[in-house]
């Protein structure tokens, strides 16, 4: 009977293969819990956005802008007042 054992070569292949896939699912949850936060209530503020999600305001920009550079949401008014439009 032959036993394959893994290199440490196709491991770390392996391991970075993982870690990718990881991140793409990662960013595609937190794009659609900002989408759906924003749903039940359109006035929500970034800050507020940051606290529900455990991000940070960075964070929170960040897929803000891939969302709105993506043509998926708007914001609609000013900074006070405003609200988010889901396209």
């Amino acid at each position: 009977m032959t036993v394959f054992k893994a290199t440490r070569k196709t491991r770390v292949k392996t391991r970075m293969e993982t870690r990718v896939k990881n991140r793409m699912e990662t960013k595609v949850e937190t794009s659609e819990a900002i989408l759906n936060l924003i749903m039940g209530n359109p006035s929500i503020t970034r800050k507020e956005l940051a606290t529900h999600l455990h991000l940070t305001m960075k964070g929170i920009d960040w897929n803000l802008n891939k969302l709105k550079k993506e043509g998926r949401l708007k914001r609609i008014g000013p900074d006070r007042g405003g609200y988010w439009e889901i396209m």
